[in-house]
């Protein structure tokens, strides 16, 4: 029997399967672990491990994107060395990508810090505004996180291979382009984001 489920808590859990007459049949330990996205850009591949316990909102909404093949072709669109390096919402020529989906509750009230390696959700000025684009941070921003004074930047996952590819992304020249600073002056395309895990 193949069960396909959403994951929402990783971890250890036992599981019990037993007969109609209440007989068990079978008795184990069922290992779930945290959800992994690759992600292949045209500088190498980064792979982020996601926590849907600290922010299930936000994973459900990024592996929605990334399972629907949605992020294929799409750019890191600002890049800003020392800061983070974003992208998941705009094509070649800076055109935003149509498709996407209702803006999600911000969850940055979940314990997770914006520090180097770990991807938060971009969002506008308002809170509860995120839909598909994100950042990866290049350095710790913990202005970024909720405060008394700041709504914060939702954190779900971090980095777990390919912060070279991250630094690689960070270090590329860019400038302004129809008045968008900070825009890549070539081309850094997501080709795939797949869900590894």
């Amino acid at each position: 029997l193949v069960l396909n489920c959403t994951v929402q808590v990783a971890g250890d859990f036992v599981l019990t399967v037993k007969s109609d007459t209440g007989e068990v049949v079978y008795s184990g330990t069922l290992t779930v672990p945290k959800p992994q996205v690759g992600l292949v850009t045209s500088l190498g591949n980064i792979i982020v491990e996601l926590d849907p316990q600290a922010a299930p909102v936000t994973v459900k909404n990024f592996l929605g994107y990334a399972n629907s093949g949605y992020y294929r072709n799409t750019l890191f669109h600002r890049v800003m060395s020392g800061f983070v390096i974003q992208g998941g919402g705009y094509t070649t020529g800076l055109v935003k990508k149509e498709g996407q989906l209702a803006p999600i509750v911000l969850e940055s009230q979940n314990g997770l810090s914006n520090l180097r390696g770990t991807i938060a959700m971009a969002r506008q000025s308002a809170s509860n505004t995120a839909t598909s684009e994100f950042f990866i941070n290049h350095v710790d921003n913990l202005f970024l996180n909720y405060s008394a004074t700041s709504a914060g930047y939702a954190v779900f996952g971090k980095v777990v291979q390919g912060l070279d590819v991250v630094d690689a992304i960070a270090a590329k020249a860019t400038g302004v382009f129809n008045g968008t600073a900070d825009v890549p002056l070539e081309d850094i395309t997501i080709t795939a984001a797949l869900q590894l895990k």
